[in-house]
């Protein structure tokens, strides 16, 4: 692959994986990198990140596409030709993986990050994949290296205690000592997962591991495929995106401010300029703010995509009269009173992840039963200023779906939208009742932080 179809093929691997790179910051790209030196990788790294990520949180997956596009090193790169060297003799020097040796080397893991030492946790991470993620014999279609069997192999996780006495040892607090220990580690993971993809990426090619290896940018990863490290990158995003959609709702607002044209103001204006009507007056506007009322399936894997759709909503509530916030398994419980003006967005998700329990009777989903409870207990939060918004997967455990219910409810708000945080190839299959329910209200396919905040912006 030459140096410019490898420029392309990455670019069109950051534009998969959900960044916008356009034409022009192609070409500032290009640029940039005609006045830096080519020798410094680092160099590199920083003039295309420059010229092509837009925020933060894009950085992650520009990263891990950048490695596998423009690698550190081919193979085992120097220290294996330095250890071939100094042996004389190939393979002979190669270092077995038996328990000895395993222990030395997790001794040197734990030296390097108690000592915080970024280089040598770099090369580290490329050992531990040679030495212990290693495959070879597997089928057609499979990689010869695992970062997973390597980092079972050395379960980097248990030294968590050896970190920890040392950087106690220098003097930190025990709460803050252990938040450090464990930054370091998933540094230390991240690095051994990158490796695994950089060899994967020698046998079958950058293209392949950048389909099928290399997570989406945060905003584009799905709710339902999120771990616990996504959904607190998630989180630090709800309050910018709530911001970026608070100010674009608020200039919307304001051009739609002037009512329809007063014909009589404005033909009367028109005699001063000889009938002629170079200003225009319009009656005044009526303001209208809609009154929303969500209710949420908290079950499972949908219960991140609840939690996450109800934060954004509450950061945008002064776009919105009111709001009401329901949650529900096969129970309904009112959340309203968690969201008070100034609470931490932590402390709010783990209220919710607690009151899960109110939510359910028997602990199974159950859409039906929610929906005659909710027009039973909570009917009067609907009304012709209302805007009802479903959340959930549709799955009901085959249970009556009481559509009859849900017909009424839709027909006392103004609007009513279902959002489904499963992709669409996915409704009516087993359980679910997506079809069904998509009859009576519009059901839309909400996956991702991109796609909420689209949704979001529509509802205001």
């Amino acid at each position: 692959m030459s140096l410019v179809d490898r420029h392309i093929a990455f670019l069109e691997a950051l534009r998969g994986a959900g960044m916008s790179v356009s034409l022009a910051e192609d070409l500032d790209a290009i640029r940039a990198l005609r006045a830096l030196e080519w020798d410094d990788r680092a160099t590199v790294r920083a003039g295309y990140a420059a010229t092509l990520v837009k925020k933060q949180s894009q950085r992650p997956t520009f990263d891990a596409l950048f490695d596998v596009y423009f690698p550190r090193m081919v193979g085992d790169g120097a220290a294996a030709l330095a250890a071939q060297e100094s042996d004389g003799a190939g393979d002979a020097g190669a270092v077995r993986d038996n328990a000895e040796a395993l222990a030395a080397f997790r001794d040197q893991v734990a030296e390097a990050l108690a000592e915080g030492d970024e280089q040598a946790l770099v090369e580290l991470a490329a050992e531990m994949i040679a030495r212990f993620g290693a495959m070879p014999g597997r089928g057609p279609g499979l990689s010869s290296w695992s970062a997973y069997t390597a980092l079972q192999r050395v379960a980097p996780a248990e030294l968590t205690d050896r970190i920890l006495a040392a950087l106690l040892a220098e003097g930190r607090a025990e709460d803050q000592a252990r938040r450090e220990a464990a930054r370091r580690i998933g540094s230390f993971t991240a690095l051994v997962e990158g490796d695994a993809r950089r060899r994967i990426a020698e046998e079958k090619g950058p293209d392949h591991v950048a389909n099928v290896a290399v997570r989406p940018a945060i905003d584009r990863l799905d709710f339902t495929a999120a771990r616990k490290a996504d959904l607190e990158e998630m989180r630090r995003e709800i309050y910018p995106l709530a911001r970026r959609l608070a100010t674009r709702l608020t200039q919307e607002h304001h051009a739609r401010r002037r009512g329809p044209l007063d014909f009589r103001r404005t033909v009367r204006a028109s005699m001063s300029t000889g009938g002629v009507p170079l200003v225009t007056h319009h009656k005044p506007k009526r303001p209208h703010r809609t009154e929303l009322v969500v209710l949420c399936d908290v079950s499972g894997s949908v219960a991140n995509f609840a939690q996450f759709t109800l934060l954004l909503v509450y950061a945008l509530r002064d776009q919105f009269e009111k709001v009401r916030a329901f949650t529900f398994i096969d129970h309904v419980h009112e959340v309203t009173g968690y969201f008070t003006p100034g609470a931490d967005p932590g402390d709010v998700m783990a209220d919710l992840a607690a009151s899960t329990a109110y939510a359910a009777l028997w602990g199974r989903t159950n859409y039906g039963r929610a929906l005659v409870k909710f027009e039973e207990q909570y009917a009067d939060a609907l009304g012709p200023k209302s805007s009802l918004l479903i959340l959930g997967d549709a799955r009901s455990n085959y249970s009556d779906l009481h559509l009859d219910v849900l017909k009424r409810l839709a027909g006392s708000a103004r609007h009513a939208w279902w959002l489904n945080p499963e992709h669409r190839r996915h409704w009516d299959t087993g359980d679910s009742a997506a079809g069904r329910y998509g009859e009576v209200v519009p059901m839309v396919e909400c996956r991702n932080l991109t796609q909420l905040g689209e949704l979001v912006h529509d509802l205001a």
